[in-house]
């Protein structure tokens, strides 16, 4: 799964690896760089309305759309590539609302004699990873604006993944950004965009259990405890 991400790029940066064309809402005063994106908070996303790439910040968590309860969105912080077409909470988003989520990296934790030890995976070239994602309008009740979420697409780990968790976030070649996002795309074609990422592009390393506090956050949170990065 994937329970924390990091994205620290700029959002000129953002704008130019993920072609933004439409308003850019999401670097507005609310947003900053984030080393320790957590579920519930707000991140920039990548969809496509009216034909145009707008970068917007949305909930992580997806609440579908005749859920009862907000909360439900506390657990649905990830959906399954191989079911998310089937899942009830899922298939619509899956059908119609398709997204990109930006990110640096991601952490994930490995269990150790001495407890859990959190890693970060990125990849070592530097470039931003294009995590698949759907997104989900629900309106809260009594408000005029409907709230805003999204979930990130996992798949099966990789070998660089493996030691650290059997499922990692399914990360988009850059070719396959522009059929992931377009709404006429056949879900066929969409599952064989739902594989691992090869193992050559992502490299992972240890660093602090501070990032397992969702309140800690900043750049130190990337750095290495055993030397190599």
């Amino acid at each position: 799964m994937c329970g924390r991400y990091v994205l620290k790029s700029s959002p000129q940066r953002l704008r130019e690896v993920f072609g933004i064309e439409g308003p850019d809402t999401a670097h507005s005063e609310e947003w900053r760089p984030r080393y320790n994106l957590a579920p519930m908070q707000k991140a920039p996303i990548v969809r496509l309305l009216e034909g145009r790439r707008h970068l917007d910040l949305l909930q992580w968590g997806l609440i579908p759309s005749w859920a009862q309860d907000p909360a439900l969105g506390n657990r649905l912080i990830n959906a399954r590539s191989e079911t998310a077409a089937e899942k009830p909470a899922f298939r619509a988003a899956f059908r119609s609302r398709r997204c990109i989520v930006p990110a640096d990296g991601f952490y994930e934790w490995q269990q150790q004699p001495s407890g859990k030890q959190p890693f970060y995976i990125h990849r070592p070239d530097g470039q931003q990873l294009a995590m698949a994602g759907l997104w989900e309008h629900w309106m809260p009740p009594g408000a005029t604006e409907p709230l805003l979420t999204f979930t990130i697409l996992t798949t099966e780990a990789n070998d660089v993944m493996r030691p650290l968790h059997d499922r990692m976030p399914v990360v988009l070649h850059e070719e396959d950004v522009a059929r992931w996002l377009d709404p006429t795309a056949k879900a066929a074609d969409l599952q064989a965009l739902m594989r691992p990422l090869g193992d050559s592009a992502l490299d992972a390393y240890p660093v602090g259990k501070a990032v397992g506090n969702v309140r800690n956050d900043g750049p130190a949170l990337l750095e290495s405890i055993d030397g190599t990065h």
